[in-house]
Parts: structure tokens; C-alpha cells; sequence
């Protein structure tokens, strides 16, 4: 018994000498790279609207210099795609007298999105892009009601 613990005790230093030395890390001498960089970094986020395509829901994603409000991401519907996006077949059936949007949370938890437009004015379509649209945002409620200037959708759930 007592022969086995010199055994242990050479197999122990042994296996964390070895382990020690073959790490591969070898010692070299400062490398010199240049300057480091100077000047504001440029931080992006990215951003999902729901445009139309083919008659259809299409997530989209564009870059942004910060976060934008749900209001903002709305706005960015009524606006329409971009050159490139509209180069691609997307388009977007909210109309741009639906901006400025107004975003309330009721106390039951459920969101009202409110657009200038009436929203009978809005099409199937056009209302499944603004629901969505706010429900890509994260701590949003399943299901969302779009309200216009004299009528109101049904709380919806995005499909997408």
C-alpha cells in the first residue's frame, strides 16, 4: 500500500507536467501591429418590418444607427420600401396618411396601435404589416388591436 503512493504521486506531477508543456504556447517577442484605432465606433442594430411580396407577409431587415420605437418601425411601413427593397418585389399596403401612429398598452396587457388613417381604411394586409411589425419588437403582447380614426381591427396575433 504504501509503494502506491510514490506511484500516484509521480503519475500526478507527471500527467501536469505534460500538461504544462504541451499547451503549445511558446514565447515570442512583441509583435507590432500599427496604431490602434481612433474615433466613435459605429454601433448598428438591426430592425424587422414586414413589407409585401407577392401578395404575402415578407420579414425584412434594415440597419439602424440606435433602436427604434414602435412608432418609428410604423412610420418606416407608411414610408414603403426602400429603392433596393422595391427593386426586390417588396412593397407595403399601409398607406402613408396611416402616420403618425399612436401606441397605447391597456392595462390588461393587451396593445392598441392607433393610426391616423381610419382603420377600415386599412386593408387585410396592410394591418397584418403593422401588427407584426410590432410584435417583432421583444415584451410584446401576443395579440395586438390596430385602431384607426373612426374604427378599430379586432385583436390579431401575427401569422408570420
Amino acid at each position: 500500500m504504501r509503494a502506491a503512493l510514490p506511484r500516484r504521486a509521480l503519475a500526478t506531477g507527471l500527467a501536469a507536467l505534460v500538461a504544462v508543456a504541451g499547451c503549445g504556447v511558446r514565447p515570442s517577442d512583441v509583435i507590432a501591429v500599427g496604431e490602434p484605432p481612433k474615433g466613435p465606433v459605429a454601433l448598428t442594430t438591426t430592425i424587422i418590418l414586414y413589407l409585401v411580396q407577392d401578395g404575402r407577409l415578407s420579414a425584412v431587415t434594415r440597419p439602424s444607427a440606435r433602436p427604434l420605437f414602435r412608432t418609428e418601425r410604423l412610420a418606416l411601413l407608411a414610408a414603403g420600401p426602400t429603392e433596393e427593397e422595391r427593386a426586390r418585389g417588396l412593397s407595403t399596403e399601409v398607406p402613408p396618411e396611416a402616420d403618425p401612429f399612436l401606441v397605447t398598452v391597456k392595462a390588461s396587457g393587451r396593445m392598441v396601435l392607433t393610426a391616423s388613417a381610419p382603420g377600415g381604411d386599412l386593408s387585410p394586409l396592410a394591418v397584418q404589416q403593422i401588427v407584426c411589425t410590432a410584435a417583432a419588437l421583444p415584451g410584446s403582447p401576443a395579440r395586438i388591436s390596430v385602431a384607426g380614426a373612426r374604427t378599430s381591427v379586432d385583436p390579431r396575433d401575427c401569422p408570420a
